[in-house]
Order: structure tokens, then C-alpha cells, then sequence
């Protein structure tokens, strides 16, 4: 599995996320048609800050192997952000929020679940090793 691919477009994914969530809560907030009140912003910038820097770690250790025992922080850390954000996004078009956000974002976290569970759970040396084969 090529982690470089997988951590470029979570870093960019992350990022989109985190700039806007950071420098535009209030529309944001317009937009998903609630109040914004002075804590829901400072939340909403709370999470973004969180976004852009799991997107500024992912896109530095973008070289890095990662999965097994490498790095295994890092590909933890966003198998559960990933994971854990899926559920609740699929969770809520099963109670019947049927937006195109929600749907959109729930593929796109689901994806990344995947993949960042093959990179946790499986076998960082798999495709290196088998490139070695082929090449005998």
C-alpha cells in the first residue's frame, strides 16, 4: 500500500476542513442553519485548529513509512478520527439526516477509515517485499 498517497490526501482533506473551520465559523455555522453564538464559534474554530494540525502532521510524515510498528502514532491517531467519525456520520443518515454534506462526508471518512485500518492493521513491508520478488 502507498501510505504517501494516503497521507497527501488526508492532509489536504484535513486542511480544507481546518481553514475553514478556523477562519469562516460563522458561515459554517449559516450554513448548517444554527445560531452562531460565541461558544458554538469558538468551537467550531476549536475543531478546525484541531483539523489543520492533523493535517500539517500527516502532510510532514508523508514520507515517513508508516503502518506495523512504524510511526504507529501517527496512523492510530487518524484510524480513530477517521473511524470514529464515520460512525457518527453514517449513525446520522441512519436516523434520517439525508444532507449532501453528510453524504459526501461520510463516504470520504469511511474511505479514510479503510485505509488508514489497512495501514494500522496490516503489513508496511507487504508491497516492498513483494516488489523484490518480481524483480528475482
Amino acid at each position: 500500500m502507498q501510505t504517501k498517497a494516503i497521507m497527501i490526501g488526508s492532509a489536504c482533506f484535513l486542511m480544507v476542513l481546518g481553514l475553514g473551520a478556523t477562519f469562516a465559523p460563522q458561515e459554517l455555522l449559516a450554513a448548517w442553519g444554527l445560531p452562531d453564538q460565541a461558544l458554538a464559534v469558538l468551537l467550531v474554530q476549536a475543531a478546525g485548529a484541531l483539523y489543520f494540525g492533523f493535517a500539517l502532521m500527516n502532510w510532514m510524515a508523508k514520507d515517513v513509512l508508516i503502518g506495523g510498528i512504524y510511526s504507529r502514532p501517527v496512523a492510530l491517531g487518524n484510524f480513530m478520527h477517521f473511524f470514529v467519525m464515520a460512525g457518527a456520520l453514517v449513525k446520522a443518515l441512519m436516523v434520517g439526516q439525508r444532507s449532501v454534506v453528510i453524504w459526501v462526508g461520510a463516504v470520504i471518512y469511511v474511505v479514510f477509515a479503510m485505509l488508514f485500518g489497512q495501514v494500522v492493521f496490516g503489513d508496511p513491508l507487504r508491497h516492498h517485499r513483494q516488489g523484490e520478488d518480481t524483480a528475482k
